[in-house]
């Protein structure tokens, strides 16, 4: 009504009220009225962009190379940025230019300047092996370029997402790395049966070594036996030769006792029939009756043996000799009585 306005923005928005060519109002998240016919108003964003990005290099054999990614950034100088692009809103909320694709190119630019270097001094293989180098070089760029400073943006991250060759030579890699592969296996599968052979002539001598080793052990220990056997039979027969002297010599020493003991028996027998003769001898001229009456045995069996031992010598001078049964029962009752 009569030109006058209200706008609201969000709080991720710095806007810059302009009215008669000076700022009226300034900051994140306003919401105001204002009379159109004489106010400007710029709304920057200031979220969080991600970039995506592909440009093509060439590299120092003259291929090309194309390089993906993405770039983070943000705009952490809103009043630098306005100063030299143009975001500028209509009436209606809309841009009346479309300077953040503007913004979004030089960015790209930078990054790619950063990078041209390093690749054009690189060969092809060298350079899709180089992801993480050309991030860093992108980085190093963006840190050292005076148009970031210039664009009051914030670099928050680089990624290089892909570092591909044109299909052709794409095709052209593959075959020769097949080709090296193929190569390489064919020399691994050489290597690995030159390997096998070679374990094998080595477990072959390490057998031959080993039968060897045990041959010679075994003539050793043949060797030891030979020698332990001729020790034994040396110290079986030392051994029947001392037990055989030891046995001599018992022997001589049992003949020398007997020897001894004959002749002390002999010498004790001497002695005894020495003094026996002595003792018998003042009786050997006597009659034995008078050496029978001089053991003065009163027995009267004994002395009836020698009355008829008297009559049987002088059986030629008895004429007739009586002798009464009672006599003989008492002589046979008596001799019983004694058994």
């Amino acid at each position: 009504m009569l030109g006058i306005k209200h706008i609201k923005f969000d709080s991720m928005t710095h806007v810059f009220h302009h009215k008669k060519g000076k700022i009226k109002n300034q900051g994140r998240g306003l919401s105001f009225f204002y009379f159109a016919p004489s106010s400007s108003i710029v709304a920057i964003p200031l979220g969080s962009n991600n970039l995506p990005f592909i440009f093509n290099e060439s590299t120092n054999d003259y291929q090309t190379v194309s390089i993906q990614g993405q770039i983070s950034y943000k705009i952490s100088k809103p009043e630098v940025l306005a100063d030299v692009l143009d975001f500028t809103i209509k009436d209606n909320g809309q841009y009346k230019v479309n300077d953040i694709e503007k913004l979004n190119q030089r960015i790209i630019n930078a990054a790619q300047t950063a990078t041209s270097s390093l690749i054009h001094d690189i060969k092809l293989k060298e350079s899709i092996r180089s992801a993480t180098t050309i991030e860093q070089k992108i980085r190093e760029g963006f840190g050292s370029s005076e148009m970031i400073d210039m664009l009051g943006i914030e670099i928050l991250g680089v990624n290089v997402l892909a570092v591909s060759a044109t299909p052709e030579m794409l095709r052209a890699l593959e075959t020769e790395t097949r080709e090296q592969l193929q190569q390489e296996a064919d020399e691994a599968i050489y290597l690995r049966r030159n390997f096998a052979v070679e374990q094998e002539r080595i477990i072959k001598e390490t057998e031959l070594n080993t039968e060897i080793a045990v041959e010679e052990k075994r003539k050793q220990i043949s060797k030891k036996k030979m020698e332990t056997k001729v020790m034994q039979s040396q110290n079986d027969r030392k051994l029947k030769e001392m037990n055989l002297d030891t046995d001599i010599a018992i022997e001589k020493q049992t003949k020398e006792l007997l020897e001894q003991k004959i002749a002390n028996e002999k010498k004790q027998a001497d002695s005894q029939g020495y003094v026996i003769e002595k003792t018998m001898k003042p009786y050997k001229d006597m009659d034995w009756k008078v050496l029978t009456a001089l053991t003065n045995n009163t027995d009267p069996k004994f002395n009836l043996s020698l009355a008829f031992r008297e009559l049987a010598q002088n059986a030629d001078k008895i004429g007739n000799l009586n002798m009464s049964p009672d006599l003989l029962e008492s002589i046979m009752s008596n001799n019983n009585t004694q058994q």
